[in-house]
């Protein structure tokens, strides 16, 4: 056996010689969000002892300098014995609900999931009147093999279906089997909500639909299990996947609406998922409309190049000072990258200072845009982010045109999920993110799991008159698109 020792914390690992580390590290905080591919970076590591030879993508991904000090990417690493590694840990907070509810009153208690991309949030709720007991997050083990939806779709269709479905199933068991213990009577129901790949990744269904054009799921109804069905020690007790609204449009907005009560309003509102799917709804009790938009994962902090989640050490928040912008970084110390709510005040206080035009390229004469010593973001940073904002802002053009108005239309608009929670209103104005008055917009926090917990007291027939109320539109078939997406690029 292979023993590896991994600082800080002077923790040792023990693997069989020649495991890739890919397998391996991804529980002690080593992530990889190209899964696997040498891509991103970044899951950099460096190398203490027993290093290896560079590999190719190694001698492109750092400077010589850098890889006499041991850096090296761990997806392109097996383990050896005697193997010294220094890995950058950090610990995320994970968006929950403890919105207080009322509801009508059932036996015994629920457990709420909310199914993320990047993170899982279960949730042990007294159905009685809805109020939370206990509450447990984890990372979603299936980011290993990549943090973007279509990387992780790739992987499935290559031979990793079963693996990643195994993997979330057996990570949810976990939790769910300890949150069981902290409740005084059966558990009743468990309820899970996510996009529309996390539905089908956890429930079997086939992917490859949602691999290529026109990305329509044939399976985005309603899943039942049992417990015992999914491996999960609550014998007959059953389990709902809640039902996706079409492409997508996954079950985590059909927990919004329930959540927002959108499908009651009157008017046009307007709700929006920003995670690393962006998911839009727009309407009110007269009806719905709903679309997804190819944001990309820059909002996650993915494809920048100083990009990383929202995690200890990354730059969650920027303020210009003095001509200067100035960063504040998530659990204090030094920084380690930007996420994407940094980004978005990042570019917003280098528009105001005129460090960018407002076509995206960089002022005259600038190189980059400084955000933290030895930080700074690149012009195809900001086309990063153009792009995804670009895609979101149409999105909320055409989704209020498909409804009969404009944006000057809409009474209010309820941001949800990390993202859309932790970002500044003011900035996400500012870049053209959201083209709205922002005296109507309102962080919702996580709708998604929100609705999850509701649906606990539900009966089923109620997503059946949601997806009815809801119109799936394919954005990039109004004749308009392109030039709306044109538009929506420039910044303001």
């Amino acid at each position: 056996m292979a023993t590896i020792r991994l600082l800080p914390g002077e923790r040792t690992i023990t693997v069989a010689p020649g495991t890739p580390l890919q397998d391996v590290l991804f529980p002690h905080g080593v992530e990889f969000p190209c899964g696997g591919r040498g891509t991103c970076k970044a899951c950099r590591v460096r190398v203490l002892t027993a290093a290896p030879d560079p590999t190719a993508t190694d001698l492109q991904s750092f400077t010589r300098e850098q890889i006499a000090a041991g850096w090296r990417l761990s997806c392109r690493m097996f383990a050896t014995d005697g193997m010294g590694l220094e890995l950058g840990r950090w610990s995320s907070p994970v968006l929950a609900d403890d919105t207080p509810v009322k509801v009508e009153p059932r036996e015994g208690f629920g457990i709420a999931i909310d199914l993320g991309t990047t993170t899982l949030v279960a949730q042990l709720v007294d159905r009685r009147d809805a109020s939370i007991c206990a509450t447990r997050t984890a990372l979603n083990p299936q980011a290993q093999h990549g943090a973007d939806l279509m990387t992780r779709i790739d992987f499935a269709l290559h031979g990793g279906s079963e693996m990643l479905r195994d993997k979330i199933r057996n990570q949810l068991g976990t939790m769910i089997n300890d949150l069981a213990k902290e409740a005084s009577a059966p558990i009743k129901m468990v309820t899970v909500v996510g996009n529309t790949a996390m539905h089908h990744l956890f429930g079997g269904g086939d992917v490859r639909p949602l691999s290529e054009p026109p990305y329509r799921p044939v399976n985005d109804h309603l899943l039942e299990f049992t417990a015992s069905e999914l491996g999960w020690s609550l014998g007959d007790c059953p389990v709902h996947v809640l039902p996706c609204l079409g492409g997508f449009v996954g079950s985590d907005l059909t927990a919004g609406i329930i959540a927002t009560r959108l499908h009651e309003l009157p008017g046009m509102n307007l709700l929006i998922d920003l995670g690393t799917n962006g998911e839009l709804v727009c309407g009110g009790k007269d009806g719905l409309v709903c679309a997804s938009t190819a944001a990309g994962p820059a909002f996650e902090g993915t494809g920048i190049s100083i990009g990383m989640r929202a995690a200890t050490g990354a730059i969650g928040s920027v303020r210009t000072e003095n001509d200067a912008l100035v960063p504040e970084v998530l659990g204090g110390g030094a920084a380690r990258g930007i996420c994407g709510s940094g980004l978005v005040d990042a570019i917003a206080g280098a528009l105001d200072l005129k460090w960018i035009v407002p076509s995206g390229r960089l002022q005259r004469g600038r190189s980059d845009i400084p955000v933290a010593p030895g930080l700074a973001l690149q012009g195809l940073d900001v086309r990063q982010l153009q792009l995804a904002k670009g895609a979101i802002a149409t999105g909320i053009h055409l989704l209020c045109k498909a409804r009969g108005g404009s944006v000057a239309d809409l009474r209010t608009v309820y941001l949800a999920g990390a993202f859309g929670n932790y970002i500044r209103i003011a900035a996400a104005v500012r870049i053209g993110l959201l083209p709205v008055n922002p005296a109507i917009v309102l962080p919702a926090g996580n709708t998604a799991l929100l609705g999850a917990r509701l649906a606990l007291n539900h009966d089923d027939h109620r997503y059946g008159e949601i997806r009815n109320h809801t119109h799936h539109i394919e954005l990039k078939i109004d004749p308009s698109f392109d030039d709306t997406y044109i538009d929506a690029m420039g910044f303001p």
